[in-house]
Order: structure tokens, then sequence, then C-alpha cells
């Protein structure tokens, strides 16, 4: 798995997160000042990237936790079968299937013979947008 790590407290809102197992994106910071009884906490609210599921996490600054390394490629849409895309990779020519997006303004775009840029993370793929 293709997994990184970073502390709880450098975490920004638009970076990417492992929370429960999901790779998600932050939408939201707060920090807690240090109490009488411990260090300053750090409260996190991200998106799953594949479900859409609003995630929390709270934990002290220094607190280690998972980053997803996301590897970004270019494909070919080749067929449209039901909730599924089936794609070519144009460097290495793989074809394989992924869920539709859950975003309109992409899935309508999507027919054979578009360019799609797609992320590779934690061995899972998904759409993210239609080259013009």
């Amino acid at each position: 798995m293709s997994i990184t790590y970073a502390e709880l407290g450098q975490l920004k809102s638009g970076s990417y997160v492992v929370i429960d197992g999901e790779p998600c994106r932050v939408v939201e910071v707060s920090r807690a000042k240090t109490g009488k009884h411990g260090s300053a906490k750090v409260h996190l609210t991200a998106i799953c990237l594949f479900s859409g599921a609003r995630k929390t996490l709270v934990g002290p600054v220094g607190q280690r936790v998972e980053v997803p390394m996301i590897e970004k490629r270019t494909g070919q849409v080749t067929a449209l079968i039901g909730d599924q895309v089936q794609i070519m990779d144009l460097e290495t020519f793989e074809t394989f299937e992924v869920d539709k997006p859950n975003d309109p303004a992409v899935a309508n775009k999507l027919g054979p013979g578009k360019e799609v840029e797609y992320w590779v993370v934690m061995d899972r793929r998904m759409i993210v947008r239609v080259k013009e």
C-alpha cells in the first residue's frame, strides 16, 4: 500500500489523510489550545474520496497519522458498462474498470474515446476529471 506518515498538526484544509482505513480529503481543521492536563488538540473534518462520507478525527498535535500517496494517471475511456467505466491507461495500455464518478458534472462528460485523469489511491482507482 502506498502510504506515508505525517503529524496531525501539519495537516491543512485540502490535504489528504487516512481515517478508518479510507482515504479522505481534509475540509476543516480546528485547534484547541494546550490545556492544564496535556497537549494541544486538533479536530479534523474530512470527506471520504470513494464514498463521500463525512469523517472526523481528534487527537494531539504530535500524533502520527497515515497520509495516502496519490498517483495521478491519464487514461482513455473505451466503454461505458452500466455503473462501470472501462479505461485504458495511456502509458501502460492496461485496461481496467472503475465505478462511475459520483459527481454528475464529470459523469455526464464520459463517453468512449474521451481522455480522463484518474487517481490510484491505496490500490483503488477513481476518475477525477474528463480532459477537454
